[in-house]
């Protein structure tokens, strides 16, 4: 399950989001509204692709698609329905879907220096692993557990889950 504080979080860190008040709260970009707060602030309403939204439907109970238009669906996914990876992910499908061009290229340019390292690490530590010259499993391999662990943005969880990544490669933590 997710809250709203997760979802304003999510939102916040992608680029030019703006918040709008108007009739509920809800969040554009370039103008164009990509997420909006439920009235019983017990879900998201999310304007995706048709194949994202119908990828949403499938995979998140509760998940129901509204009358938004056959080449722009609007999907409403209660916060219980998703976590907290599940929500980044189709919150930043929706932004996508409604950002300029210019700002998902940049995305993308950004995504490519992330070299193999698993997304589901999440920002902080991708950043953190970034700033310390660590852009691969190869790269991280010549690191320790213990170090990578000490670095700030990098929990548990990010260091389970990039064990496991250098696992599937046949690499190890290095040991000193």
């Amino acid at each position: 399950m997710t809250s709203l504080t997760h979802v304003r979080t999510a939102v916040k860190r992608l680029d030019e989001v703006e918040s709008l008040t108007v009739g509920g709260e809800s969040y554009a970009v370039d103008g164009a509204v990509f997420l909006a707060i439920a009235a019983a602030r017990d879900a998201v309403l999310l304007h995706l692709p048709v194949d994202d939204a119908a990828k949403v439907v499938a995979d998140m109970p509760g998940a129901t698609q509204l009358d938004g238009g056959a080449d722009e669906p609007t999907v409403t996914v209660p916060l219980d329905a998703m976590n907290g990876m599940q929500a980044n992910a189709v919150i930043g499908r929706a932004w996508a879907h409604r950002a300029p061009v210019r700002l998902t290229q940049v995305g993308a340019a950004a995504s490519a220096v992330d070299g193999d390292l698993p997304r589901s690490i999440g920002r902080p530590a991708t950043s953190a692993l970034h700033g310390a010259g660590i852009a691969t499993l190869a790269d991280l391999a010549g690191r320790t557990q213990d170090e990578v662990a000490a670095l700030h943005g990098v929990g548990p969880k990010a260091v389970r889950i990039l064990t496991e990544a250098l696992a599937a490669r046949h690499l190890e933590w290095a040991v000193r």
